[in-house]
């Protein structure tokens, strides 16, 4: 498999495949196209996360500061468990694609 091909174009929903399952490691690719967390939603899952920003543009908010983060392609960030979080943004004219690791 290849991560940059072949991209899913335009959907309603987020695409994930995970690439790799072990115990206490899930390694995933995710590919949005537009899509945001719903309002008032927030992800507060038991494993930490490592995610990497591979293509597209990206904001990303956490609970606990007042603004969301731009993500760039290259940029990554580490997300403790239950650390509050969502996705307030991706861009809608070109596929985000993220690789992310779930661990612990």
């Amino acid at each position: 498999m290849n991560l940059f091909s072949p991209l899913p174009q335009a959907r309603a929903a987020e695409t994930v495949d995970v690439l790799l399952a072990r115990p206490g490691l899930r390694i995933e690719r995710i590919v949005s196209f537009g899509q945001a967390s719903p309002p008032g939603f927030w992800y507060e899952q038991p494993e930490g996360e490592w995610v990497l920003l591979l293509r597209g543009v990206a904001e990303l908010r956490f609970e606990d500061e007042a603004e969301p983060r731009r993500l760039l392609p290259g940029d990554f960030l580490e997300i403790a468990p239950r650390r509050r979080h969502r996705v307030d943004w991706t861009d809608p004219e070109q596929p985000t694609l993220w690789l992310a690791a779930f661990y612990g």
